[in-house]
């Protein structure tokens, strides 16, 4: 029995109505009652705390009493030790929704999830997967926030987005406009919320500012969302093969593209004689390049680190720190979020404004493969190549 998020109750063998099961077999899309207890991950008590195009290939269904998901049950390589399963469900509660999952991404947290190394872990056996999107079925009696044909994405790490649905309780689901890319929906959770705390929570960045990051999936978002507020910045890369293609790929999203090496080079004075020093610099990589960033940062600046990709400590120079006066600081939206978990109308703020970049095509998703969710395996070993230009998208 898997354990869950909310009380535990009996887990009931649901009994559909015969043209219920016809609808089912008909369409061919496995669906879940409920994941309470069943396939709802719970965090141990002792762990700090596309168009419509693309849609309608995801079309609604009516429940059925099982559904797949892909679950580990020990931590280790995640080729090794996710399986998909099928997961027997309760019934639906009061104050649950059921949410028919369209598309879920492989990001790196998944995977430091299940490699067992992540600043959060669920108990085990567990549903991978920390954003997707899905669409409300059905809802329990006392749910007020959602209906049926609501899209929605979870509002908290943890929930388990790799199955073809689920059962959640309203209060862990975030409510999303259907009028935009399934796709941009499906990754709207993390990186471009990340990207959108960042530039608004540390600097005051006019117009004309400009600031130096590094480029990943958060990287790409903030150079939309800058390049919205009319923000510039400076995107350093690491050499790969795709080197020329993504330099012009990030050129195109209105950034001004340089290598980790250029940022060594004395070259960079040249560069400062046309446009300011940084005010803001946000790290993703960690090591000798974050302390290449604190260098070229302005006096007072800010640097804020969201990842580490090299696996090795930011070294600050004293002279840093004494002579320029810089900050450092750290950001982890899943924080974020818990700390405004009693405040919604912030969450739904941010994303109001998330929603209309994208709307404008002003914010568009990264580059996605879309992978079934039988060919997990195949898109688990992309997500964990290095440079790989895609996000694998697992699809319902």
């Amino acid at each position: 029995m898997f354990k869950g998020n909310y009380p535990k109750t009996t887990l009931l063998k649901m009994e559909l109505p015969h043209r219920v099961g016809l609808l089912v077999k008909r369409i061919g899309v496995p669906l879940c009652r409920t994941l309470v207890p069943a396939c709802v991950v719970q965090r141990s008590p002792d762990r700090s705390s596309c168009r419509r195009s693309l849609a309608a290939r995801y079309s609604s269904a009516a429940p059925a009493s099982a559904c797949k998901a892909l679950l580990y049950r020990n931590h280790g390589d995640p080729a090794q030790v996710v399986q998909l399963e099928s997961v027997e469900l309760p019934s639906l509660g009061e104050r649950n929704a059921l949410v028919r999952m369209m598309a879920a991404p492989i990001n790196p947290s998944d995977i430091n999830m299940i490699q067992g190394t992540y600043a959060i872990l669920p108990d085990l056996p567990a549903v991978g997967g920390n954003e997707g999107v899905g669409v409300v079925v059905e809802v329990g009696s006392q749910v007020t926030t959602l209906r049926a044909g609501d899209w929605v994405i979870p509002r908290d790490a943890g929930l388990g987005t790799w199955r073809t649905a689920a059962v959640f309780g309203e209060e862990v689901l975030t409510p999303v406009p259907n009028d935009i890319p399934l796709l941009s929906a499906a990754t709207l959770g993390v990186n471009p919320c990340t990207a959108f705390r960042m530039l608004s929570d540390f600097e005051t960045l006019k117009p004309g500012a400009t600031k130096p990051k590094w480029l990943s999936g958060v990287g790409q978002a903030v150079i939309q969302i800058a390049a919205a507020r009319g923000v510039h910045t400076i995107n350093v890369v690491r050499d790969r093969p795709d080197l020329s293609q993504l330099t012009e790929s990030l050129r195109k999203l209105g950034g001004h593209v340089i290598t980790e090496e250029d940022l060594r080079k004395p070259g960079m004075k040249e560069l400062f004689k046309k446009v300011p020093r940084p005010k803001l610099a946000l790290n993703g990589v960690g090591g000798k390049s974050a302390t290449e960033l604190l260098r070229h940062l302005q006096a007072g600046g800010t640097m804020v680190t969201y990842g580490g990709m090299s696996k090795q400590p930011v070294t600050v120079p004293v002279s840093a720190l004494i002579f320029k006066d810089v900050s450092i600081r750290g950001f982890w939206v899943t924080q974020w979020k818990r700390d405004h978990a009693h405040d919604p109308g912030a969450m739904q703020e941010m994303l109001a404004q998330l929603c209309a970049l994208i709307r404008e095509g002003k914010l568009t998703p990264p580059a996605c493969t879309e992978v079934p969710l039988q060919d997990h395996a195949r898109a688990l070993d992309n997500a964990m190549k290095p440079f790989l230009s895609t996000k694998q998208v697992l699809v319902m």
